[in-house]
Parts: C-alpha cells; structure tokens; sequence
C-alpha cells in the first residue's frame, strides 16, 4: 500500500495487489464448495463486515482475522460482541 492512508472498511480483493495479496485470493478461491458457505452467505457476511467500524485494510480490529478468509467457514462467526453473523 506504499504510502497510502490504509483503506478503512476495504476488503483484500479491493487492496493494492502484492505477493501476499495474491496468495490470499487464491487461498479463498480455492476452498472447495463443500468446506464452505454458500455464495449468497459469503456475500451477507462480507457486507456487514464492510458496514463495520473495525474493519481496516480487509482485516478485523476485533479478532485480527481476514474477514474474507472468515466469512468463508461455515462454523465461524462475527467476533464482535453484536455478533453480526
């Protein structure tokens, strides 16, 4: 992100492409359908993450996950004590 204010409430795909970037991308592409949710899911999760004030640069300021990599797992949920999902 040279020299950039970093992007509050951005997920990583929104992010300044490097290296580590990429090898998250791919991670999340390839998780296989049945290790988890569903499409429509992944994108509710994704959307109260965006409307969070402790999403900063595609991490959460709660529990410091990837919220992309989060919202992903079937079992997981909202580490914010609102437990938004």
């Amino acid at each position: 992100m040279s020299g950039r204010k970093p992007c509050v409430r951005c997920l990583i795909a929104e992010l300044d492409y490097d290296e580590y970037t990429q090898s998250l991308l791919d991670y999340i592409k390839s998780v296989p359908a049945d290790r988890r949710v569903s499409e429509e899911e992944y994108q509710r999760r994704l959307g109260f993450c965006r409307s969070c004030g402790r999403l900063l640069s595609g991490m959460c300021l709660e529990c410091g996950c990837y919220v992309e990599v989060r919202a992903l797992k079937p079992n997981a949920e909202c580490a914010s004590a609102e437990k938004r999902w």
